[in-house]
């Protein structure tokens, strides 16, 4: 797959919807991940050595290129098209029409406001048609647009997109519920709060009945 990103017009990482776009320059992708690395690295190096520490200690010489790889290949993999989770669909053999559900995917993401991580739990549930779908696919494309610097009401709207037109279908429904650094960590220093974001698509936007059982199989 070419290393730019998508042309679909509506797609979240087409970069053009400006309610759903990650803020990225024209020529993002103009360095290889090596190249991102190197420049990172000696960056970060220079970060610390204003913070005043000293880089000669063998406990902190490699710290900026292990810094540097953590965020290009795995902390904002996400930026990267190249990373989009392919999402095969299967033929709906077994009629299956009822709500599916997919708990307690694993989220982990970076507040772009102070670059501090952001831990939580996803909830996806889609209604099937004529299609279903390997379900590792529904954590994968959470954890794709959640490797990126981010806010959650935009992770959750991208997340729930990308599913629409990926399962072909309208009846998505997405939960996020996360802990956020930059609270607990620093500012008012709350450690017992959560965000909470929703996106409802279709069927699950219009029938409260069914946004009732949603979050019913949640457990909430």
């Amino acid at each position: 797959m070419a290393n730019q990103p998508d042309s679909a017009a509506g797609l979240p990482d087409s970069h053009l919807a400006a309610d759903l776009r990650t803020p990225l320059r024209p020529n993002a992708f103009a360095l290889s991940e090596e190249e991102k690395i190197e420049g990172i690295t000696e960056h970060f190096r220079h970060i610390m050595d204003l913070l005043g520490l000293d880089l000669t200690d063998d406990s902190l010489a490699g710290t900026p290129r292990r810094v540097a790889k953590m965020f290009v290949n795995e902390w904002f993999r996400g930026l990267d098209p190249k990373h989009r989770p392919e999402v095969r669909l299967f033929e709906n053999r077994y009629q299956y029409q009822q709500i599916l559900v997919e708990r307690d995917i694993t989220l982990f993401s970076c507040c772009e406001h102070h670059f501090v991580p952001i831990i939580g739990k996803a909830h996806v549930a889609y209604l099937p048609g004529k299609h279903v779908v390997g379900l590792s696919k529904l954590n994968r494309v959470v954890q794709y647009y959640a490797r990126r610097p981010q806010v959650q009401e935009r992770l959750t709207r991208q997340i729930a997109l990308e599913l629409q037109q990926s399962l072909q279908t309208e009846d998505v429904a997405v939960l996020i519920e996360a802990d956020h650094l930059c609270v607990m960590s620093r500012g008012v220093n709350d450690t017992s709060s959560s965000t909470l974001t929703a996106e409802y698509g279709g069927r699950f936007g219009e029938d409260e009945a069914l946004r009732r059982e949603f979050l019913r199989l949640l457990g909430k």
